[in-house]
């Protein structure tokens, strides 16, 4: 109950900033009565300036970071807020005015036990860039070396539990009030993202997430990650080495400094493409502003608060449906929905396969160049609804990750052509996903994975075997001593009926053979 009041006081001054900025429609799709939010917009005059998504997502920006952070979230759900409202809320950026040095200095000497003067020579006054989590500053290591210091923001993780807590409460609301939005999982969506924020304010997650990232791409030249300076990272405090280059979203300065902007672009997509394919792990916040270009068109890349994974299953799911539509099957596209499980078997191929015609053949001819992958597979999930498919949260951030990318490739080269890119890509992913080699190998892991839990089995299975004896079954005294009080009580012949038939079956396992 005074979880349910707290909360309620809470909205109220939610509803009050969102109708300033005439952004009330979201209590209105989640049917809160009419007179409520008449009376919130008579308190609260708003400003109907530009589209409704943009008045939402300056009003989450005025409610701070966790909104910040949530309708960045929401961005990837399209089949949950529609593909205008999330394409206005992928434009939201994550900047928030800077915290004071000197409470960044003290959080580095706490978080890493040594005066800052002993770790680092030369640390900035100013940071170069403040967001909701963190904020950064320019150093250099005691030893020498060029780093970038991220510092987390004085009392955020208190912040963000009470406001993930308000989160959790409301998509509990949701799926009481509206059972149609079940299927669009709002609470899972809340879990989703409680998880990433924790990852993001835990700095030694991030840094393990750079670290593996840059192991993936050893010894290739077109992509680049900085290397993590583990003795000056902890849970609040990252340090990466300090990397240079043309900021990606300059086209002017990347003409200016002789960059080859088609060897860029089809730099970024194929590294993106490696991540999600070949590597199952991906850098999921690739906008201009974490990217950059080295002298060489090598690609570097910053901030790594925010990954996704991708399990080999749904990469060939992925891989599939992509190639599928590549080349105009469309039952295919649709077979792979059904053999993934994601579309319930009851449902008609047919007719799943005519909706997805309905998708490809508006674009099948078009100059490649002009398709966008991302936006596909939006306008494919906007269609699952009627087939009652259940959302895939690794799927929506890759789609709105893909969708990034793709905007970032053509504001430098407007032409690519990045169904080129991916082609090769993704056949040649599929083919050795599906080699015999492949499945050869796999099955070993298997079979090794189990002979390493047979010594195991066979200890379950003996202590098993023990309980049986000519009289039947011998149990354990505490086990027996439970059962006798159970049965005086209420007699339960079932019951032991099973523990029959599964101590026979153990004997027979064990000895039958």
């Amino acid at each position: 109950m005074l979880r349910a009041a707290r909360h309620l006081v809470r909205l109220l001054g939610i509803a009050r900033t969102l109708a300033r900025h005439d952004a009330l429609f979201p209590l209105d799709q989640l049917g809160v009565p009419p007179g409520i939010t008449l009376l919130v917009r008579l308190l609260a005059r708003g400003n109907r300036e530009g589209r409704p998504g943009q008045r939402l997502a300056a009003a989450l920006s005025d409610l701070g970071p966790s909104f910040v952070k949530f309708g960045q979230a929401l961005s990837t759900r399209a089949d949950l807020v529609g593909a205008s409202l999330a394409d206005d809320l992928g434009e939201l950026r994550d900047r928030l005015p800077p915290f004071s040095t000197d409470a960044a200095r003290a959080t580095i000497a706490v978080e890493l036990g040594k005066p800052l003067e002993e770790l680092f020579a030369n640390f900035s006054d100013t940071p170069v860039a403040a967001a909701s989590i963190a904020q950064v500053h320019n150093a250099v290591s005691s030893d020498g070396q060029e780093v970038a210091v991220k510092v987390l923001r004085p009392g955020i993780e208190a912040a963000f539990r009470r406001d993930i807590d308000l989160f959790y409460w409301l998509a509990g609301l949701v799926e009481r009030m509206q059972p149609d939005w079940r299927r669009l999982k709002p609470v899972e969506l809340v879990t989703t993202f409680a998880e990433t924020v924790a990852i993001e304010m835990d700095l030694r997650l991030e840094a393990a997430a750079a670290s593996e990232l840059a192991e993936n791409f050893a010894g290739d030249a077109t992509f680049r990650v900085p290397a993590v300076d583990w003795q000056r990272t902890g849970r609040r405090v990252l340090t990466l080495e300090r990397i240079g280059g043309v900021p990606f979203g300059d086209r002017e300065a990347l003409l200016a400094a002789g960059h080859d902007l088609e060897c860029v672009v089809e730099n970024l997509f194929r590294a993106f493409l490696h991540q999600a394919f070949r590597d199952g792990f991906f850098h999921a916040d690739l906008h201009p502003g974490n990217l950059f270009v080295d002298a060489d068109d090598t690609i570097l890349a910053v901030d790594f608060g925010i990954m996704g994974r991708l399990d080999k299953a749904t990469r060939a799911f992925v891989a599939d449906l992509l190639l599928a539509f590549v080349i105009g099957d469309y039952r295919r596209a649709a077979e792979v929905h059904f053999e993934a499980g994601y579309v319930a078997p009851s449902k008609s191929l047919e007719t799943f396969t005519q909706a997805c015609r309905s998708i490809g053949e508006p674009i099948f001819g078009r100059p490649s160049s002009e398709i966008s992958i991302g936006r596909l597979l939006a306008q494919l999930f906007q269609i699952t609804e009627t087939f009652e498919m259940e959302m895939q949260p690794q799927l929506l951030l890759l789609q709105k990750t893909l969708m990034v990318i793709e905007g970032a490739a053509r504001s430098l080269n407007p032409k690519a052509n990045l169904w080129r890119i991916a082609e090769p890509v993704l056949t040649a992913w599929v083919g050795s996903a599906v080699a015999p080699e492949t499945r050869l190998r796999e099955g070993m892991e298997s079979a090794g994975r189990f002979a390493r839990q047979v010594p195991h089995l066979l200890d379950k299975a003996q202590q098993a075997a023990s309980m049986v004896s000519d009289q039947g079954i011998r149990l354990h005294p505490d086990s027996a001593r439970a059962i006798a009080a159970e049965q005086t009580s209420r007699r339960r012949p079932l019951q032991i009926l099973v523990w029959i038939a599964v101590g026979l079956l153990v004997a027979v396992l064990v000895f039958g053979g």
